[in-house]
């Protein structure tokens, strides 16, 4: 697809005038194959695993932002559901698995890492019990791990016991970081038809229909659509509106 000047020009306004910027490269990463009856194998797997597949993420990040002159905001790595791995251990406690991906998230220097999570829609199973009341003690003591809770689906229906262990997973979360303004409550999202693969923070999970590695970018122009909304005139209909925003949409992800 050819890109004319103009667009060329009409770009670097948006990202000179109109804060056009790229919110975040999202590195998704499998860990279908780090699972281990032994917790501390496992969590030097899982710490190996990440670091390796995502060490030039950053890098990589960086060198674009510099030859395209787009500002890149946040670098951030998903990770397969946690629970989804932890089955092939005994183990109460699961904290160790979230310090294993912060101690990989500060040593690829990314800002976040999502995916200490389960999927408990239908029903709730061993190592998902075990996640979830592993999840405030886990955001506690992490800076960059986030988690999530899927408790209902319009297909399986809602899942009450998963309802309540995620309203005590929040209350609990924020009361161990009530020193710190709550924010371990911030990095938890609990979930109603939590899509399969999602590399938004922070609720963030690499799906199981996905390649072992992919990268997914989001890019943020609101600014930009602000600014070509206030072109139209006060008469404008919806369908102009809508209009408006299909095309600038269309520039923007361009």
């Amino acid at each position: 697809m050819a890109i004319t000047p103009a667009e060329i020009a009409e770009t670097r306004g948006m990202v000179e005038e109109q804060n056009l910027d790229i919110r975040t490269i999202t590195m998704g990463v499998s860990l279908m194959g780090c699972g281990d009856e032994n917790l501390d194998r496992m969590c030097t797997k899982i710490y190996d695993h990440v670091t390796h597949t995502a060490e030039h993420l950053v890098e990589t990040a960086e060198n674009l932002e510099r030859e395209y002159g787009i500002p890149i905001v946040n670098k951030r790595v998903s990770v397969t559901p946690v629970a989804q791995i932890a089955a092939c251990c005994k183990d109460e406690d699961l904290t160790p698995i979230a310090h294993a991906l912060d101690r990989a998230a500060e040593t690829l220097g990314i800002d976040y890492l999502g995916g200490f999570s389960a999927l408990v829609q239908k029903g709730i199973g061993d190592a998902d019990r075990r996640v979830i009341q592993s999840i405030p003690q886990a955001l506690a003591t992490t800076s960059r791990v986030c988690s999530s809770v899927n408790v209902a689906s319009l297909r399986a229906g809602i899942n009450m016991d998963a309802v309540l262990m995620a309203a005590q997973t929040i209350i609990d979360a924020a009361k161990l970081t009530a020193d710190q303004d709550s924010v371990g409550a911030s990095k938890f999202v609990c979930f109603a038809n939590m899509v399969e693969d999602s590399p938004f923070m922070a609720g963030a999970v690499h799906g199981g229909g996905e390649a072992d590695a992919v990268i997914n970018v989001g890019v943020s122009g609101p600014g930009v659509m602000a600014a070509a909304l206030e072109t139209l005139p006060d008469s404008a209909t919806m369908m102009e509106v809508a209009e408006k925003i299909k095309q600038t949409a269309f520039k923007i992800t361009r």
